[in-house]
């Protein structure tokens, strides 16, 4: 470049280029390599800590023996064993605070496994500090058992002396020359001279067990104290847990029992619903988005109840409702709010459709409600055999477990699976085509309709209509009716030409 040889620019930038790649490369290169190191410390760090925590489980094993020793000889050995444990503990002390110290460094300077750090410290001096409780604990026990069993030596070899010497004092070898006599006299000073010593050492044994009698009993009395302390913060936990299951016991009695008061509410109001069909309707649809609404509030129970399960509660004085049962019990009016749609729109088909009279469905529909006491929205077959014979059927009356064709005929219309049970719809479907099934064709419909109008007219008037027909019947009949047109296509005012509207019907 120096020389301005050809196209120099071109090669600089080249040049540049290949030397920001390379750059760019090392740069990576290094941030990987530390990344590497970074990495390569902390797993480092996790294999120490990891062989740190082997070697205090292997040592709480240890000190977790409650073998302190049958005899004096045992106390002493397990003692001596426990000294070398002690002092192997605090050689290894340094090497539990390096790791503690790279950890801490790790966690300063690392931007990975920073949480994972914390938690692994956290339990691993945790962990160091119960081997350390665990070590003072036993070496305090086995001094109090080397105590004892020194104390138990002591008190035996007492015994073994006196026992001996009770031999001797209790001899009554009293001498039958003068040197006899004069050697029992030096036998027993000697042994006064002994008792002496051995009087001493009594009473040591038996101060010393007199303080070992005492530490025991302090040790008792604070242990009492202790557990005396702890019992009581139990029971005032347990007063707390309890005072607070009670609030849970009554907030959800408190909403069990309105809603299961709403349930038969709504259960009866529904199903005790008058006025016309289509206000019945529309009075059911509210009811049954009601419905739909209210299983917030079931979730809210059911949540509630969730709760005390969890908090182990198996009893509630408050109430004697369930989560189980609400959820069954609004399943049930949920359904019944459909089936009662339906069937209203079925009525209603069935009055504009085939001339069964909102008269006569409504005495159906009552008569349902009258003999469904528990407002269920079903009848069972005795009710229901009670029913019809109410509505005028001639049912004979047979006895008990006796064959019943008339009425078995029956069933196989409405429960032709013998569920045992009639429902509303069921039955309204049964009672509609009872009272339709003598319309057989569309010329039985036009004759009746002929028989309305005055001379045997081919079409039925207004006025004729409302004089002979229900006031629904003929608002039905006036809306789906064409004028009646002559032969020569005029229109005749007030006429409605019944042929053509009894002919539709049959051919929808």
């Amino acid at each position: 470049m120096s020389s301005n040889a050809f196209d120099t620019s071109q090669v600089k930038d080249k040049r540049d280029a290949v030397n920001g790649r390379f750059g760019k490369i090392k740069s990576m290169a290094a941030g990987r390599r530390a990344k590497l190191n970074e990495s390569h410390r902390l797993h480092q760090f996790f294999r120490d800590l990891d062989d740190e925590e082997s070697w205090i489980k292997e040592k709480k094993l240890l000190v977790s023996s409650e073998d302190y020793g049958r005899d004096l000889t045992g106390v002493q050995n397990l003692r001596k064993k426990h000294k070398r444990l002690e002092a192997e503990l605090g050689a290894h002390e340094p090497a539990i605070q390096s790791v503690l110290e790279t950890g801490k460094k790790l966690s300063d300077d690392n931007t990975i496994g920073q949480e994972e750090i914390h938690q692994r410290l956290a339990q691993f001096v945790e962990h160091w500090r119960e081997l350390k409780d665990l070590a003072a604990a036993r070496g305090q026990r086995l001094e109090e058992s080397l105590e004892y069993q020194q104390f138990v030596a002591n008190v035996e070899e007492e015994e073994a002396w006196i026992n001996e010497k009770l031999n001797l004092v209790g001899s009554e070898d009293y001498g039958d020359t003068l040197a006899a006599v004069q050697g029992l006299l030096k036998k027993h000073e000697a042994f006064e001279t002994d008792f002496t010593v051995h009087r001493d050492r009594v009473n040591d044994v038996c101060s010393n067990g007199d303080e070992l009698i005492k530490k025991a009993l302090e040790e008792t009395w604070r242990n009492l104290q202790k557990i005396i302390k702890e019992r009581e913060l139990e029971l005032q936990k347990e007063q707390r847990r309890q005072e607070e299951n009670d609030k849970l016991r009554q907030e959800f009695a408190q909403h069990a029992n309105a809603f299961h008061q709403w349930l038969q509410e709504t259960r009866s109001c529904m199903v005790e619903e008058s006025g016309t069909l289509e206000s019945q309707l529309e009075a059911t649809k509210r009811k049954h988005q009601e419905i739909r609404a209210m299983r917030s509030q079931l979730k809210k129970i059911e949540d509630l109840g969730a709760a005390m399960e969890e908090a182990l509660i198996l009893d509630n004085k408050y109430t004697e409702h369930s989560t189980v049962g609400l959820a069954q019990q609004w399943d049930q009016l949920d359904q019944l709010g459909m089936r009662m749609q339906h069937n209203l729109e079925q009525q209603i088909q069935a009055r504009n459709t085939t001339g069964v009279t909102e008269e006569a469905l409504k005495e159906f529909s009552m008569m349902f409600k009258h003999f469904d006491k528990e407002k269920s929205g079903r009848l069972n077959h005795q009710e229901f055999k009670s029913c019809l014979r109410s509505l005028g059927y001639d049912l004979p009356m047979v006895e008990e477990g006796e064959p019943d064709p008339e009425f078995e005929s029956i069933l196989d219309i409405v429960d032709p699976n013998r569920d045992g049970n009639v429902s509303l719809q069921e039955y309204m479907a049964f009672m509609i085509s009872r009272e339709t099934e003598n319309v057989k064709s569309s010329e039985e419909i036009e004759s009746a309709f002929r028989a309305l109008s005055a001379e045997n007219k081919p079409y039925v008037t207004k006025e004729e209509l409302y004089q002979n027909l229900t006031k629904e019947q003929a608002d039905y009949c006036i809306s789906h009716m064409k004028p009646y047109l002559d032969t020569k296509g005029r229109e005749i005012p007030s006429a409605f030409d019944f042929v053509e509207f009894t002919r539709s019907l049959f051919v929808n």
